[in-house]
């Protein structure tokens, strides 16, 4: 926004030429790249990259299960959204719901068998698909700092307690 200045915009610290470059390579890269793993895991697995995200975390998760809630705040996804995504996993047979043993209102969802082989059939063409989009550009060196850098961005963005207004607490 070269044309405007500190003073007439009330102080706003503009991005410079470089870092509005920057940022807007970092949008288009992050849009291409979702696209691109979206893509592939709607052709080799028929569904959509969200929903392969949240049968790792299960799969991740003791017992393979987890609180609704706390799957929708490791998703930084709505509680309804994730509502949509789990009822569209249980109609394939991947995730059922369970009432929570400990909170009669709480409910998990949990990664069936037929979810985890589902994973464990489309993980090799997605870690491919991964691979080929980022890694297989960058180099060893370019890793490290890519790595570096998301960690203190998301470090700096991560809420403190549990009053923050996001939309997975909400």
């Amino acid at each position: 926004m070269g044309y405007m200045t500190t003073a007439s915009t009330g102080g706003t610290h503009w991005l410079s030429d470089e870092e509005q470059c920057v940022w807007r390579a970092y949008l288009h890269a992050t849009t291409l790249l979702e696209d691109h793993l979206d893509r592939q895991l709607q052709r080799d697995a028929g569904m959509p990259h969200i929903y392969y995200g949240l049968l790792v975390q299960l799969s991740q998760a003791p017992g393979h299960q987890m609180r609704m809630t706390e799957l929708a705040k490791d998703a930084k996804i709505t509680r309804s959204r994730l509502s949509h995504a789990v009822a569209r996993l249980e109609r394939n047979g991947w995730v059922r719901r369970e009432d929570c043993p400990s909170d009669k209102r709480g409910q998990n969802a949990v990664l069936t068998d037929e979810g985890y082989e589902m994973l464990r059939r489309s993980a090799p063409g997605h870690v491919r698909a991964v691979r080929q989009a980022m890694f297989d550009r960058l180099t060893a060196e370019q890793v490290r700092s890519f790595g570096e850098i998301m960690q203190v961005i998301a470090t700096g963005l991560e809420p403190e307690g549990t009053d923050a207004d996001l939309p997975w607490l909400r």
